[in-house]
């Protein structure tokens, strides 16, 4: 058996009868899972063979659908049969379908039925068949799963490409990830650790993201875990799904916490079975209320589709902090390359945040990352002489310990100084009744940004608590302090939960939601934006000259 190919992984699960993946009431033993990998892998290499193109080279195919069986089962498919699987979001619009299955030369489209009219215009569009499947599949009737079957894959290797993940688009167009054999099993591996083949992984993110692909399914293949899928998240059913399926570990990306923590709390929210929750992007605040509130140990790591940089959690660590900065991981300002001093707190406030915030570097090379498919200049933005550039924002303390100040495209200038909006963040996240939180920048009239806030509460704003709340925080400098609050009831958010802080800029102070101001003439107080408010900003900005940067 290969642990370092999903393929060896797969075939070290073959003759396993334990239970392997739970869905909806049904379960498939590990064995009668990789079965039915087996049947789709000689289901590809037929429609491979049947296609116009050469038959050397691996056959391109997107899946449309929810969190079902199916979906592993044409995965495991592609692993053993070396043809790859094209993840499509199918939240994305159906134009925006065309371009990402275009961009991937996506060759066949395989979907649930209930995607059957935006399947059918993608492959209208870029005239190629498109094959409904059962959700639930189960094909493996009549063959016995013990055998090897038509379409194993015996030569696959580390470096080949089993699937194209599109990258979140917080900050941008997404970008389609090559996910190879390696790329899946080492993380899965390495993950492995922390379970055995008594537990049970609880999946719900989607797996059309790298998240729940490696550290959701991966380590369940790699443990003999099962894995219980749940079609779409949902805050209210993870509770409910743990306690039925008898979950011990649990996978989550971005606000999925947050979300959870917003539902009524009961006195018996502890009795559960959950053991782990793993993830990443979850604020301090969330990730300590949910581990006292359900009895669990959250990790919560720092990684992203790319898998070039990874920073393990330090439970002595200062709160807050990611870990301490990898051998070969630098932070390095942008524009110099040069590397950033470490950062001076000053009751947990960042002082110098003009010299010490920074991007994460891997100087020794491009760790798990294999490049964006035909991509040559996303390519050249993340991998430069050598060494990979995340686009991530960050700041080390004296003793090597990392903490996230946001995206590339997140950093704001109020008054000449550069602010990071993580910090912020995590502060205004204390706020009694916050769900969630996002800052970013919104242009000042005069020069540089001014810092907004949206909100999401469990309950009304009280603008004279909230003056009150930040006038407090000693970590807060003046100038970091929101100019505008908007309370929204929810914000615009990727499948994977992150934040697209680019929409909430371009609405600005302009939203439909309820937006609060500290007006010039009185900055230690928040009332309502007004009609009359918002002529006399425009007004402002033509003064300056700067009216073009109000247009969305």
């Amino acid at each position: 058996m290969s642990a370092d190919t999903l393929a060896g992984l797969l075939r070290s699960r073959a003759r396993d009868d334990r239970p392997g993946l739970l869905f909806e009431g049904r379960t498939w033993s590990w064995r009668e899972y990789v079965a039915e990998c087996r049947l789709r892998a000689a289901c590809l290499e037929e429609a491979a063979r049947r296609r116009d193109a050469p038959h050397d080279r691996p056959l391109h195919f997107g899946v449309l659908f929810d969190n079902v069986p199916e979906l592993l089962f044409l995965l495991g498919g592609a692993a053993l049969s070396g043809h790859v699987l094209v993840a499509l979001n199918a939240t994305r619009s159906a134009e925006e379908l065309v371009r990402d299955a275009r961009a991937t030369d996506v060759e066949l489209l395989v979907h649930e039925p209930s995607y059957t009219e935006v399947a059918a215009h993608v492959a209208e569009r870029l005239e190629l068949p498109a094959v409904p499947a059962d959700p639930g599949g189960g094909m493996s009737g009549g063959h016995d799963p013990a055998e090897p079957g038509p379409g194993a894959y015996d030569a696959a290797a580390p470096s080949d490409l089993v699937m194209l993940i599109f990258t979140s688009g917080t900050s941008g167009r997404p970008r389609a990830v090559k996910v190879t054999q390696r790329k899946i099993a080492i993380p899965g591996t390495s993950l492995a650790a922390m379970l055995t083949p008594q537990d049970v992984v609880y999946c719900s993110m989607p797996l059309f993201h790298s998240g729940a692909i490696m550290a959701a399914y991966a380590p369940a293949v790699a443990s003999g875990a099962a894995i219980a899928l749940r079609r779409r998240f949902s805050a209210s059913g993870l509770l409910p799904d743990l306690r039925r399926y008898g979950c011990t570990y649990l996978q989550y990306v971005g606000k999925a916490l947050s979300y959870v923590l917003a539902t009524p709390e009961r006195p018996d929210d502890a009795d559960n079975p959950l053991r782990i929750a793993f993830g990443n992007e979850g604020s301090a605040t969330a990730t300590r209320r949910f581990a006292e509130r359900f009895g669990c140990r959250v990790v919560d790591s720092f990684g992203s589709t790319e898998t070039a940089i990874s920073i393990t959690p330090v439970p002595s660590g200062p709160p807050g902090s990611l870990g301490r900065l990898p051998e070969g991981v630098e932070i390095r300002d942008p524009s110099t390359g040069r590397r950033c001093p470490p950062a001076i707190l000053q009751d947990g406030r960042l002082v110098n945040g003009h010299e010490a915030v920074g991007e994460l570097v891997n100087t020794r090379g491009v760790g798990l990352f294999d490049g964006y498919y035909n991509d040559p200049e996303a390519d050249g933005e993340r991998v430069r002489d050598g060494a990979f550039w995340s686009g991530d924002l960050a700041y080390a303390d004296p003793d090597g310990f990392v903490y996230f100040a946001g995206r590339g495209t997140e950093r704001l200038r109020v008054d000449g100084e550069n602010l990071a909006v993580a910090p912020i963040e995590a502060v205004i996240r204390e706020f009694p009744g916050v769900v969630e939180a996002a800052v970013y920048p919104v242009p000042d009239a005069a020069a540089g940004d001014q810092v907004m806030a949206a909100l999401v509460l469990d309950g009304g704003f009280d603008p004279g608590a909230f003056a009150a709340f930040l006038a407090g925080r000693r970590n807060l400098g003046s100038k970091a302090l929101p100019r505008y609050v908007r309370v929204a009831k929810e914000l615009p958010l990727t499948p994977s939960h992150k934040v697209v802080k680019r929409v909430l800029a371009a609405e600005g102070w302009r939203a439909g939601d309820p937006v609060w101001w500290r007006p010039p003439g009185a900055p230690d107080a928040f009332r309502e934006l007004t009609p009359a408010d918002l002529a006399a900003i425009e007004d402002e900005f033509s003064r300056h000259g700067r009216r073009h940067l109000l247009e969305r």
